[in-house]
Parts: C-alpha cells; structure tokens; sequence
C-alpha cells in the first residue's frame, strides 16, 4: 500500500457537484493499492499516518486533525517506457476497496476524524497546502 499525504488547511471532495468529504487543518491521503497487500498492511499504514510527525513537527493523533481519505489507484501507475502510464501493479477495484475501507477503519479506531471520497466515482479533489509538505508512506 501507499498513501500520499499532504499537509493542507483545506481539502474536500466533490462527486457529481455535491461535497462527499471536507476537512481544514489536517492530512489530504491519497492511498493506492497493490495486489499483495493486505489488512494487516492497511492497519499498520493507517498507524504510520496517524502518527506522521508533519503538523509542525506533531502528528495528527497529537492535534486530532481530521482526515480526508482519497483511494488513488493511479499511485501505482509506471510510467517508465513510453508515454502511457500502465495500471498493472494497481490492485482490481474488488481487492483495493475492502483494503481501503479498512485503512479508514483502523484510522477511527485509532480516534482519527476521517472524511472519505466515494470509490469508482469520477471525484473533483480541491486542496489549498501548507508547506507545502508532501510525504510518501510505502508498505
């Protein structure tokens, strides 16, 4: 698995004109699923988010800031031959969006506030960051 999270004082979600998901001073993850991946991994990604020291040197779980959870399949994309990125090391919808769900579980269950985009809709991302800071967690 991998999230890519972003230190922002705005973020939200729109799908099809209406706002799925909105958060202010807090972490924007986007996270992308590869076929080995399991929930355990989704556990302990969602522990390595939860307590990312990026909030001026605290982390989320220090503050309680809110969460806004993208799934972000393109994270896996390889463009490295040609000029179209290939998809293949991104899992099928049917593996990624239980993981996904698990990762925002295990986020609340840790006392994470999480506002979630809605899977295999075409989502309109705004984010205004801070820092800017951006930071790739890898499993």
């Amino acid at each position: 698995m991998r999230a890519l999270v972003q230190t922002v004082n705005r973020a939200a979600v729109t799908v099809d004109g209406t706002i799925v998901g909105e958060i202010t001073d807090g972490l924007l993850v986007l996270v992308g699923v590869t076929h080995d991946d399991t929930p355990a991994k989704a556990a302990e990604l969602a522990r390595k988010t939860w307590e990312l020291r990026v909030l001026d040197d605290r982390s989320a779980a220090d503050l309680g800031a809110p969460l806004l959870v993208i799934s972000q399949f393109t994270l896996y994309g390889d463009a490295r031959k040609g000029r179209r990125p290939s998809w293949s090391a991104a899992a099928p919808a049917e593996v990624a969006e239980p993981l996904i769900e698990e990762y925002v579980k295990a986020l609340r269950a840790r006392g994470a506030t999480v506002e979630t985009g809605r899977f295999r809709a075409h989502m309109l991302v705004e984010s205004v960051n801070v820092g800017p800071c951006t930071v790739l967690l890898e499993l």
